[in-house]
């Protein structure tokens, strides 16, 4: 009988390497034997034609597929399906990397991403944001003909982008437009770009800071969320200590994410939180999310070389991102019968709570990390039953 090393034609030194690479992703065994087939078939149909695993891409991985769907093999996979085989050969070297290349619109785009970082010292989850909101103004408004010309751009261009985003974001996420589109024009200016100082172009948003009420959730709602999160396999174990975290800490998504294991001071009982602004802070460690993180620890968590805590629990395994947690709360609130929210309103639920319990603001400001103690007192409004007490009472008017 054949060795799937036989089998494997042009791809034939890449067999165990690949094996262990899924392995090590947490791809089960059933899973990682049909996908060495299909490293086989790929390895075959290069060396059908002469061709070596360096010359192959996506779009020879297509036509590979294609060729077999025609030859009659059943449960051929998409491309998608290939995507981990072309991951690996490039992690090794074996296939070369995406070599797209790259357009003017790219090129002040990178530029844009060093400034931010060298120049601004922005975190890279801020950086992403600006890079984002700055690549579709300009591929909408600084694109003349298919030609990029950024000096043409006029104030006029900059109020028509922020009209259309006002009208299908809120008035916080209007007010960050403003505040990205005058970062880039800032640069633009300054490496010559645009010969105007447009960032003065771009009006304002109106609105009052701590206008709003924050919303809240009442306790008994909070501990209804936890008490229906499902603790019999490692997803449900997982989403609790996350949960945990949410409720007893009032952690934000991004910071769940960056949770790394030596963050974790079991002997002082502290966690160490990286929020916003590369900040770094200590919090006491409640004894009952330490529970929910040790077992989550010990009895459920993959095993994966990243050192962060927590990660994915289907193939390919690795560190979760932030929006995996706005997941785990639209789970819980649908387990719980309650209205979807997100993770951040289980922050405004622990200020209020606090609050009610007579803790001061700037207790409240050290839990949740405000750099600002104005931030905080948006959460006095939240407290109605003091609020009446200081109320004073609505004048009497004389009859008419």
């Amino acid at each position: 009988m054949a060795s799937p090393r036989r089998k494997a034609g042009a791809l034939a030194s890449q067999v165990e390497g690949y094996r262990s690479w899924l392995a090590e992703h947490g791809y089960t065994k059933p899973t990682v034997r049909n996908m060495l087939k299909d490293l086989g078939h790929v390895g075959m149909w290069l060396s059908q034609r002469g061709l070596q695993a360096v010359d192959l891409n996506e779009e020879r991985v297509r036509q590979c597929l294609s060729d077999q769907r025609q030859a009659g093999r059943r449960r051929v996979p998409g491309p998608r399906g290939m995507r981990p085989l072309l991951t690996y050969l490039r992690e090794v070297a074996v296939v070369p990397p995406v070599q797209a290349e790259p357009s003017p619109l790219d090129g002040v785009l990178e530029q844009y991403r060093a400034w931010m970082a060298v120049e601004r010292g922005l975190a890279a989850a801020t950086m992403v944001r600006y890079a984002r909101t700055a690549r579709r103004f300009l591929a909408e408004q600084a694109m003349v003909g298919g030609v990029f010309a950024p000096g043409g751009l006029t104030g006029t261009d900059l109020n028509a982008f922020l009209l259309r985003e006002c009208g299908r974001v809120s008035a916080g996420s209007a007010k960050g437009r403003v505040a990205e589109l005058r970062s880039l024009m800032r640069f633009l200016h300054l490496r010559g770009h645009t010969p105007m100082r447009l960032g003065t172009a771009v009006p304002p948003v109106g609105g009052w800071r701590l206008a709003a009420i924050p919303p809240t959730m009442a306790p008994s709602d909070i501990q209804r969320l936890l008490d229906h999160c499902p603790r019999e396999d490692a997803v449900g174990i997982r989403d609790y200590a996350i949960l945990m975290l949410l409720a007893r800490l009032g952690l934000r998504s991004i910071e769940v994410a960056r949770l790394q294991l030596d963050d974790i001071d079991w002997r002082l009982g502290e966690i160490a939180i990286r929020g916003k602004g590369r900040r770094e802070d200590r919090l006491p460690l409640p004894s009952d999310v330490g529970q929910a993180l040790v077992a989550y620890l010990h009895e459920s968590r993959p095993r994966s070389s990243t050192r962060r805590i927590f990660v994915t629990c289907r193939a390919p395994r690795g560190p979760i991102r932030a929006d995996l947690v706005g997941d785990v709360v639209e789970r819980a609130c649908l387990r719980a019968g309650l209205p979807t929210v997100g993770p951040h309103r289980l922050r405004h639920a622990l200020a209020g709570e606090m609050l009610r319990q007579g803790s001061g603001l700037t207790a409240i400001s050290q839990v949740l990390r405000h750099q600002d103690l104005a931030t905080t007192a948006l959460y006095a409004k939240v407290d109605f039953i003091a609020l009446r007490a200081v109320a004073q009472p609505w004048p009497e008017t004389g009859a008419a």
